[in-house]
């Protein structure tokens, strides 16, 4: 059995896909709305998070 690793992206990947500054997109990190690891000193979040985050977004505005 394989597994795979997350996808990981970077900030300004992150700042593409949400359509939103840099500012914010550590804002959301802070606040743990939006799940990030570092790796060796750089900041990583796995493609997942921000799917569930856009999800939960919609669950809200619903």
């Amino acid at each position: 059995m394989t597994t795979t690793a997350p996808e990981l992206l970077t900030v300004p990947e992150v700042m593409a896909r949400l359509k939103v500054g840099r500012t914010k997109v550590y804002d959301l990190i802070r606040t743990h709305r939006l799940v990030s690891i570092k790796v060796d000193g750089c900041r990583r979040i796995p493609a997942h998070a921000v799917g569930d985050f856009i999800a939960r977004q919609i669950g809200k505005a619903a």
